[in-house]
Order: C-alpha cells, then sequence, then structure tokens
C-alpha cells in the first residue's frame, strides 16, 4: 500500500488572515519528518463477479486484452490503485485495465495531452471506462468504512491513490521513526500559502508581501519539495519564479490548485 506523504494525518486549511495557513489534523511533523457465506447471483444466476466481468468486456478496443477479466472490476482497480507508485490518474487506470490502447508518456507528461490524442471511439470507451472505475471506487470506499479499515481511497494530486486515515497518524509517524513535535515555521506557514495563492511568484514580490527576507524559508520549503522553481520572469536580471509542487497536493490533500478555496470564502 502507498504511504500517505503525511502519515495520513492530513493538514486541512482553515481561514487565514493574511494569507496564513493553520495545521489542525495532525503535527507537521508526523509526517514531513514523517464463515461461509453464498455468492450473490444475477436475476440470470450468474455470479455478480462474472455478470460485472462480462459488461466491462464490452469497453475492450479490438485486438486488446483485459488483464485479469476474470475477477471483478473492483478487484482489479484496487490492485491497480494499491501497486501504484504514486497517484494514478483515472485516464491511465483505463489503459492500465485494459479498456484502451496504452499511450507513450512519462512523469511530466499530462494526461490531457495523451488524452487528445483519442479517436472518437477510444475517448467513447475511455468515459464509460472512467464511470466504471469512479463506481467501483465509491463501492471500496464504502465497504473499507462498513468494515472499519483503516484505508480508503481518496483524490490526490491529480489521481487515485489509497492512504491510511488521519486517526492513524500517530502509528505511521512512528512506524517511520518520525518526532511528534516537528511542524512547519508560522513564516514557512506564511510564505508557503503566499506562494500557493499568488504563483508564479517572483521572490522580490514575497518579500514585498511579508516585509521580510524570505530566501531562507523558500530553501526549507524546497528541501521539503513543497515550493519549486517553476521558471524565470520576463524582467531585468531574469529573476527567479516560484510554486507548488505535486508533493504540496499530496501533503495537503487537494487534487490541483484550483481547489484550494476562494480567499473571499476565508475571510
Amino acid at each position: 500500500m502507498i504511504s500517505d506523504p503525511l502519515g495520513s494525518s492530513r493538514i486541512i486549511l482553515l481561514p487565514f488572515a493574511h494569507a496564513i495557513f493553520r495545521a489542525c489534523f495532525c503535527d507537521w511533523n508526523a509526517v514531513l519528518n514523517q464463515s461461509s457465506t453464498t455468492q450473490a447471483t444475477t436475476q440470470e444466476g450468474l455470479p455478480v463477479e462474472a455478470e460485472a466481468s462480462t459488461s466491462t468486456r464490452a469497453l475492450l478496443f479490438e485486438g486488446g486484452d483485459l488483464p485479469c477479466g476474470d475477477l471483478s472490476l473492483t478487484a482489479r482497480v484496487e490492485a491497480a490503485i494499491l501497486l501504484a507508485d504514486r497517484p494514478i490518474s483515472e485516464a491511465k487506470l483505463t489503459e492500465v485495465l485494459g479498456f484502451v490502447p496504452m499511450k507513450e508518456r512519462d512523469a511530466e507528461t499530462e494526461d490531457a495531452a495523451a488524452i487528445a490524442k483519442d479517436s472518437k471511439a477510444v475517448a467513447a470507451r475511455r468515459k464509460a471506462a472512467v464511470d466504471a472505475i469512479r463506481t467501483a471506487i465509491d463501492e471500496l470506499n464504502q465497504t473499507y468504512a462498513q468494515s472499519g479499515r483503516a484505508f480508503r481511497i481518496e483524490t490526490v494530486s491529480g489521481g487515485r491513490q489509497m492512504i491510511t486515515l488521519p486517526a492513524f497518524g500517530a502509528i505511521v509517524a512512528r512506524l517511520r521513526g518520525v518526532k511528534a513535535q516537528t511542524r512547519l515555521s508560522q513564516a514557512a506557514l506564511e510564505t508557503l500559502s503566499i506562494v500557493a495563492y499568488r504563483q508564479p511568484i517572483m521572490r522580490a514580490q514575497l518579500e514585498a508581501i511579508r516585509g521580510v527576507a524570505c530566501g531562507e524559508v523558500l530553501k526549507s520549503l524546497m528541501e521539503r519539495r513543497l515550493v519549486k522553481i517553476t521558471g524565470r520572469a520576463e524582467e531585468l536580471g531574469r529573476p527567479m519564479l516560484y510554486g507548488t509542487t505535486p508533493e504540496f497536493l499530496r501533503v495537503f490533500g487537494i487534487a490541483s490548485i484550483s481547489d484550494l478555496p476562494e480567499a473571499k470564502d476565508l475571510r
């Protein structure tokens, strides 16, 4: 299982004053230093899993194969997400599960670029497959909750990832040998919030907003892989621009920057 970078003790963004994040669910610390049953059947007498497998085969492209197609879609989705070494997108899941052809992509390739190359027929299959995958994930999370499991599937950094629940953060922290009281400083939280809402942003702009030098704070945030250099400004001296990283999205438990709350809603 892929562990949550925060020991799954998520940090929630609360109302901020002057663009300050406040951590609430757990300590940053815990993280950054981190009987026999009758088989259900359909009306036709087929096992539910068999019916599901038959229906998903209808989405298969010509000449393709359906890996582990004799198993239920729910089980296959669970296996794919469990084994992924990072959040896996729904588009990628449709390919891994054999519903559409695999696309050539690397870690930096956006799903949108790959999907844009879909033919009309493939696009229709992919959409139907995504709907089926979402239903499977909902069923999995419902099963996890009803059985009291310590994990669930969340949308993180634009993909699906299996994470432990916040309530188990302390256990994850101990397992990793992480100290329990390490937090980001107030200055780091202020700087991170400004970068998140104003990116891409120059260091000079950051310092103008905060009123103090931000060099060391930026260095610390970059070491934690929460902030990165995104380019250079078209100004004299071509100063560097800063923005947040996929790690930032994972840590704060959001799918994309657009999911950050509006500033007006936090006052």
